[in-house]
């Protein structure tokens, strides 16, 4: 034939499934237009790829192909077919039911007069109009050609869209992660959302070894910080010398990106240099992608990486606060208990609430809070004279109304402060003592009145209580706990809290072997 459009030579067969395709969508009821278009096109290449051609031989059967497929570049669509307004129908069903608005539309008409040009094009979301007569071999392909390079720059423009709303929702998600336990999972997550299925991540910096005095000068000085070790349950014991866990290419890799501050791509991962204003970088390891990465992939690649080094030291910031906060109460209450006790009561208190609350379905957040303030439940007892507590026998009612003013006194303590750690331990430090029926102290409340963090600190309270040694005491079975928390279910406690408590009583009994008080302790 006289039109040959012909515009790459024929590749083996192997590259020609590499280049991909473009799918142009041929609606039309007379099967010789079918032919004729795929024989005039046949040779068709654009951008390394050719055509592939499906055909539908009515409105309702094209219908039918858009539902299946969401990536047809170019329809070339009949408007009279079982209807004098098929096509229009087809048209309007891409656009507005199947909420397509990329497919290019180009209708062509054996009968201008059916469906007068003007009025289509004013009426219809369509993208070019042709007589059938004029559709010549050479105005085909040049309609085509022009049809695809529209289609490529809209499909273009939604992906740098789409690319840019991933890189938002991972900035932001990772700014929220505030525990090192869960920031590669976040990784891991947001570079699948970004690539689209990779299998795994690590994070190799030297933050942590500067942390502990090493050197953060070369790679001798990084370690990788995953979550890969299946049997770690704490982050730190899944952070190993960089030296331990990569060799050979990889590491060249790594000391490559390191060195040229730049993001090293291979066939089947990424190592990406992820900037700081503090430390000498952090790199960001990728593997298991399942395709070949292109221009975006690779740009969002290096948007994530700039962003994600300020997100790790947003974490370790957060985890630094954290730590300090802990061991400032942790400190202020041993010191309390030092002086009344000499015990570990604080300490179980605090692991055992923090037990129950998980177990019972608190999130990670609430959990934090409530460990962080319950060190300071009794901080009240300070305003009680310490003979009255130590107080090996009974208790007289003159006494005992003292010592029941701790809870008040707790509060007073610590009402004033408008941190939130603070202001629930000034909650946890008047309401310990409430029970769930209404005849506990200071305030009599009941129910679902009370705090759920209070409710929790009650039930391990008492439990740490009754299973421990004291001076006027002996501890009590396991049998004896579990029978009085029965008979207190509904009275004194939460009775859905009772049930977590006994339902993992094995987990509450290692708790108290792990953390026994000493023989000094239980002597005072």
């Amino acid at each position: 034939m006289s039109d040959d459009f012909l515009f790459a030579d024929d590749s083996e067969e192997e590259e020609f499934e590499e280049r991909g395709s473009w799918k142009i969508l041929v609606v039309d009821d007379e099967p010789e237009v079918h032919a004729v278009t795929k024989l005039t096109l046949s040779d068709f290449v654009f951008q390394d790829k050719d055509l592939e051609f499906i055909s539908a031989h009515s409105g309702e059967e094209a219908k039918k192909v858009f539902l299946e497929h969401n990536d047809i570049a170019v329809v070339l669509l009949d408007v009279v077919m079982e209807t004098d307004d098929a096509g229009l129908k087809v048209a309007e069903f891409i656009r507005n039911e199947a909420n397509n608005h990329f497919t290019r539309i180009i209708l062509r008409t054996g009968q201008p007069g059916q469906a007068p040009e003007k009025h289509v094009i004013v009426n219809y979301d369509i993208n070019d109009y042709k007589s059938k007569t004029e559709l010549t071999a050479q105005k085909l392909f040049t309609v085509i050609i022009a049809t695809l390079r529209s289609y490529r720059d809209i499909i273009s423009i939604e992906e740098s869209r789409k690319g840019l709303e991933k890189i938002i929702s991972a900035s932001a998600d990772l700014f929220s992660i505030h525990s090192l336990e869960n920031f590669i999972d976040g990784i891991i997550q947001q570079l699948n959302s970004l690539l689209g299925g990779a299998t795994d991540a690590a994070y190799i910096t030297s933050a942590l070894a500067s942390a502990q005095g090493g050197n953060s000068s070369d790679l001798s000085g990084f370690v990788v910080f995953s979550g890969m070790d299946d049997e770690a349950t704490e982050v730190e014991k899944a952070v190993r010398p960089l030296e331990e866990v990569v060799e050979g290419e990889i590491l060249s890799a790594c000391k490559k990106a390191l060195r040229e501050k730049d993001v090293v791509y291979a066939d089947d991962y990424v190592v990406a240099y992820c900037h700081s204003n503090t430390e000498p970088g952090s790199l960001l390891y990728l593997s298991g992608i399942p395709r070949k990465l292109n221009s975006n992939d690779k740009h969002l690649i290096e948007i994530f990486a700039s962003h994600v080094q300020v997100a790790f030291e947003n974490v370790l910031l957060t985890k630094d606060i954290e730590d300090t906060q802990k061991e400032i109460l942790q400190r202020v209450g041993q010191a309390m208990e030092c002086q009344l006790s000499g015990g570990r009561h604080i300490e179980r208190m605090t692991i055992l609430c923090e037990l129950l609350a998980r177990e019972h379905g608190l999130s990670e957040d609430e959990i934090s809070v409530l460990k962080l303030a319950v060190p300071l439940h009794d901080i009240g007892k300070l305003r009680v004279p310490v003979e009255i507590l130590t107080k090996p026998g009974p208790l007289s009612p003159e006494e005992i109304d003292l010592v029941k003013e701790h809870a008040d006194n707790g509060y007073d303590l610590l009402k004033d402060s408008e941190k939130p750690i603070i202001k629930t331990a000034a909650m946890l430090a008047r309401q310990h003592h409430e029970r769930w029926d209404g005849t506990g102290y200071p305030q009599g409340i009941s129910g679902k009145d009370i705090n759920m963090f209070s409710r929790i600190a009650a039930i391990a309270d008492v439990y740490d209580a009754l299973r421990g040694t004291r001076c006027y005491k002996e501890p009590w079975s396991v049998e004896q706990v579990i029978e009085k928390f029965q008979q207190e279910r509904g009275k004194h406690f939460d009775p859905a809290l009772v049930d977590t408590l006994l339902d993992n009583i094995t987990k509450f009994e290692a708790i108290i072997f792990a953390y026994p008080d000493s023989p000094e302790a239980i002597q005072q």
